[in-house]
């Protein structure tokens, strides 16, 4: 086992779709993957800034536990659906908006006043049903920013007696799941991948949720190191420009691509990103030979095993 903890990368980003997404993180220490992704999926869950509803009123409506004329979902079923609305708040304030809807249909999402400070995600979220032609529903709520999930007795006893309290659902990340893999650098077969998929509600990117939750672990680790600092070290499969300086005049650098009897796609991939010899390959991250014009994942597995078939 080596005695430097290397600091890992962020090698790939698997887009699937706008709220979905798959990290991959190599190569990580030995028992880091298991460390990095329970950490991370912990505080994706709980601790992302997000905004919902805490409280509503409507007209002809004194508590939770009634029904409204002409409208088909009682009051507690208005409750559950108003905690499905999804926003972008921008600002730290309560935010008051008020729902207007007149005759018969649905109430949804886009039927909320907006101003310059809220964005809805989801316009189509549905909020109650009108079932009566000359009924009309007016409601206000109130929309405020917070982390993770908080009670109606955290959230305090609201000022008007006529508003009533929700449970609120702040954190914009639906699931996380991550999973380790074993790889490998030159002759260290004992290192770990760690795969992290981020769902998110659409409010927030999963990339964004990734950062901001890498960020929180950061600056609750750095309170507990006191003055102690480590100078981080380079990622493995790089080499620091003392070493580089070092190496400039080894053999073994200067072998021919060519001579590494790799497939001939491969090779031609490389040669036409002006990659001749072992030098310019090690010069080179994982993440950006994967970005190479007609290199692939594929293609770099191939060549990574054919290093370490060379112990290089």
């Amino acid at each position: 086992m080596s005695k430097t903890i290397h600091t890992p990368g962020l090698v790939h980003v698997d887009d699937h779709g706008q709220s979905s997404a798959t990290f991959t993180v190599e190569p990580l220490h030995t028992g880091y993957g298991m460390t990095l992704g329970n950490s991370l999926r912990r505080v994706l869950l709980s601790s992302i800034a997000g905004a919902a509803v805490t409280s509503f009123r409507v007209e002809g409506a004194t508590h939770e536990f009634t029904t409204l004329p002409g409208v088909k979902e009682d009051v507690v079923d208005i409750t559950l659906n108003l905690k499905g609305i999804r926003f972008r708040v921008f600002g730290d304030e309560p935010q008051t908006l008020r729902v207007t809807k007149n005759g018969k249909g649905n109430v949804t999402a886009k039927d909320i006043e907006t101003n310059a400070d809220v964005e809805i995600v989801n316009p189509e979220h549905v909020i109650a049903t009108i079932d009566e032609a000359k009924s009309k529903f007016v409601m206000d709520i109130v929309v405020e920013t917070g982390r993770g999930y908080r009670t109606v007795e955290e959230g305090g006893a609201r000022k008007a007696s006529d508003m009533i309290a929700v449970d609120a659902v702040f954190s914009p990340v639906m699931r996380v799941r991550y999973k380790v893999e074993n790889t490998r650098v030159g002759q260290m077969t004992d290192l770990d991948k760690l795969l992290i998929t981020i769902d998110t509600d659409g409010s927030m990117t999963p990339r964004d949720a990734f950062e901001e939750a890498a960020a929180i672990l950061v600056n609750q680790y750095t309170a507990l190191a006191g003055q102690t600092r480590l100078e981080p070290s380079a990622p493995l499969g790089t080499k620091s420009a003392e070493g580089a300086e070092e190496d400039d005049d080894t053999p073994e650098l200067m072998t021919s691509i060519e001579d590494l009897n790799l497939s001939a796609r491969t090779t031609n991939a490389l040669i036409n990103n002006d990659i001749h010899t072992l030098k310019d390959l090690f010069s080179l991250s994982d993440a950006e030979l994967r970005d190479l014009k007609g290199f692939g994942s594929k293609a770099l597995d191939e060549v990574k095993e054919k290093l370490a078939e060379l112990e290089l």
